[in-house]
């Protein structure tokens, strides 16, 4: 009678492989770390064919412990809905491939506590090293970090009071490509709207450089719209001073142009634009964001392409450099954009 619970194979093990190759498990272990050179030729073929022959595999996670290491990378992401996150990861996957880490990728959902819980279970994991996209409102949730000896890498945004490495866009330059584009397109009006900014040093660096530069054009330099999406009657307001500044672009004969500090602030604005105006919004206003959402290219959004897969990859890069041992002063990476002119800033 055919058992109906036919029991599962059991796994082989280095003791399985050492007597299907007629040898001892030191020799084995030699061979899995790579000191084929103290092995005769015949028995590495015979060490080779029984690991094909019983389809060995080794448990890294026990290996990596007994030397010390694991090969665990954390990444604590502040917000997983943001299209700049999720290609961030593609990046940080990447590289965690080429160099042998496994990403353990926590979402803190814009939330502190969520991302102080996160961090405290990841160095209960003994993690090597951090990649953090943080929220960068309080700089003692990364004390477990630094009380651990974890490496830690800061993508997109400062932490006041931690310093780690930085991985990022070069703001400024940003900006200053953003603001020369809409000026060379003939634009007289031009607004930036961002989410509140204060305790993000990415939008803070936007906003500053945003000011400074269009104060340095010549250009008079109406105050900041914030644009808080996580609270409805803020968010009307808000709307309703951008809703103002058109208006009164168009008396003056011209379109006001929206400077959006990232892809959320973008989307808001585009989504409200057509609410308001329909399906030619783009005829009573510009708009421009930084960050090249996929979406962005359907409508014909202008937009300053993120080196995204690059701030991922540098980002294990410097992690890794750090775990081997690299000293020295923190290190910023500012990577540049990319202009992508579009329908919504053409004449």
């Amino acid at each position: 009678m055919t058992d109906p619970h036919p029991s599962t194979p059991r796994p082989a093990t280095i003791s399985d492989v050492a007597r299907e190759a007629g040898t001892g498990k030191t020799s084995v272990s030699r061979y899995l770390n790579g000191e084929t050179n103290v092995l005769s030729a015949d028995l590495r073929q015979r060490i080779e064919a029984a690991i094909a022959r019983l389809n060995y595999r080794p448990n890294q996670m026990a290996r990596g412990l007994k030397r010390g290491r694991n090969r665990l990378l954390g990444m604590l992401a502040a917000d997983l809905t943001n299209p700049y996150t999720v290609e961030v990861l593609q990046g940080v996957e990447a590289a965690c491939h080429a160099l042998g880490y496994m990403p353990l990728i926590c979402h803190a959902a814009n939330e502190v506590e969520m991302e102080r819980r996160y961090l405290q279970l990841l160095t209960t994991y003994r993690v090597e090293g951090m990649i953090v996209n943080a929220l960068g409102a309080e700089e003692d949730v990364l004390r477990p970090l630094r009380g651990g000896g974890i490496p830690a890498v800061l993508v997109d945004r400062t932490v006041e009071g931690f310093e780690a490495d930085l991985i990022g866009l070069d703001n400024d330059a940003a900006i200053e490509a953003g603001i020369r584009h809409l000026i060379e397109c003939g634009f007289a009006s031009i607004h930036f709207v961002v989410q509140p900014f204060e305790q993000v040093s990415s939008r803070r660096q936007r906003e500053a450089a945003f000011r400074a530069m269009l104060a340095t054009a010549g250009r008079p330099v109406p105050p900041t719209v914030v644009l808080d999406t996580t609270d409805a009657a803020a968010l009307d307001a808000a709307l309703a001073d951008v809703d103002a500044r058109i208006d009164a672009a168009l008396r003056a004969g011209g379109r006001a142009a929206l400077f959006a500090a990232n892809a959320p602030v973008a989307l808001a604005l585009a989504r409200h634009l057509h609410a308001r105006f329909g399906a030619a919004w783009q005829t009573r206003a510009a708009l421009l964001s930084i960050d090249d959402p996929e979406w962005a290219e359907l409508i014909g959004i202008t937009t300053i392409r993120q080196p995204t897969y690059d701030i991922g990859y540098k980002a294990v890069e410097f992690v890794h450099e750090r775990i081997d041992g690299a000293a020295g002063d923190v290190r910023v990476a500012l990577l540049p954009g990319e202009l992508i002119a579009r329908a919504s800033t053409a004449g």
